[in-house]
């Protein structure tokens, strides 16, 4: 069954000083027009999409697609949503952020652990709406579910381009 999937896609451009319009007509010309394209910081390119598919998985792959069809040389430097504080999850689940603080601080044992401990903490959004589906604290669409799993998956595989393999590999030993 279709939905409407809204993600955002960014990407480092192969020429910083090309006209950005020249971008925007090949975006458009390869199927893009489900998204607003932002190129306000130089080098960069910023694709917010409402994208119908029938899975996440569908619509994130066929915008990337798209965009490199339409930009040969773009690289994918990150995926959006994916890392959130708990402020951004609090309003797309409809609370307020001190009632999901104290959701958090009630479950310390089960709350997922942020990503990044500090000021905003973060927390991969996937990770938080599966707890919060599994907890039943509140119905949690599936889409959005879904899309944040993928996006998360995305940034985890960006991420795998600095990667020393031989290191990940005695690291995974030792986590075990």
């Amino acid at each position: 069954m279709m939905a409407i999937f809204e993600f955002v896609l960014k990407f480092r451009l192969p020429d910083a000083g090309a006209d950005s319009d020249a971008y925007m007509t090949a975006l458009a010309e390869q199927g893009c027009t489900d998204a607003i394209v932002g190129v306000g910081q130089l080098g960069l390119i910023g694709l917010d999409f409402s994208r119908e598919a029938d899975s996440a998985h569908e619509a994130i792959s066929s915008a990337i697609t798209d965009v490199k069809h339409a930009i040969p040389d773009a690289t994918l430097i990150e995926a959006v949503p994916d890392l959130v504080g708990l402020t951004e999850v609090a309003d797309l689940l409809g609370f307020s952020r001190q009632y999901l603080r104290k959701v958090a601080w009630g479950h310390l044992e089960s709350f997922p652990a942020p990503v990044h401990e500090g000021k905003p903490s973060l927390w991969h959004l996937y990770t938080v709406l599966q707890w919060v589906r599994l907890r039943r604290e509140c119905p949690v669409e599936p889409v959005l579910v879904d899309t944040a799993k993928l996006t998360m998956g995305v940034n985890m595989v960006v991420g795998e381009r600095q990667v020393d393999f031989d290191e990940v590999d005695e690291l995974r030993a030792l986590l075990q």
